[in-house]
């Protein structure tokens, strides 16, 4: 018995394979650009936490916060370069103060051997959308 050998495909498929292949790299890359998202403000919201509990171990110390903050700029632009100006660690901090949830986390890594509820990246993605209609609501 012979083997069939496949077709070859003619010369009018290919815009049809290459029409297929982009569509499917612009789904990865539009999805892959949502999980970065989602990922890096639970890691802003994580940021804005944990300076919240350093500054006030359980009391308020506005005057010593402004300085950590400052000092957080400072180092974190130092390390990471842009992204961290002197504004920067006071709205994540804001963030996390203006949304305390605990359901705002991407990963076990983010929770520092917390044991509480971990969320997983679609329930996190929820999150974040209602938590940006919450706020264009307030806005309004």
């Amino acid at each position: 018995m012979k083997k069939s050998v496949p077709a070859k495909p003619s010369a009018t498929d290919y815009p049809g394979l290459i029409g297929n292949i982009a569509e499917l790299l612009e789904t990865a890359r539009r999805t892959s650009a949502r999980a970065v998202n989602a990922v890096m403000t639970a890691t802003y919201w994580e940021i804005g936490r944990r300076s919240v509990e350093f500054e006030q171990g359980g009391k308020k110390r506005a005057e010593y916060g402004e300085e950590i903050l400052f000092r957080l700029a400072t180092d974190l632009t130092d390390r990471f370069g842009k992204g961290f100006s002197r504004f920067n660690p006071g709205r994540f901090r804001q963030f996390y103060l203006t949304f305390p949830s605990a359901n705002i986390r991407a990963t076990v890594s983010l929770e520092s051997g917390n044991s509480g509820k971990r969320a997983t990246l679609k329930s996190l993605a929820a999150e974040i959308t209602a938590a940006r209609r919450n706020l264009e609501a307030r806005k309004s």
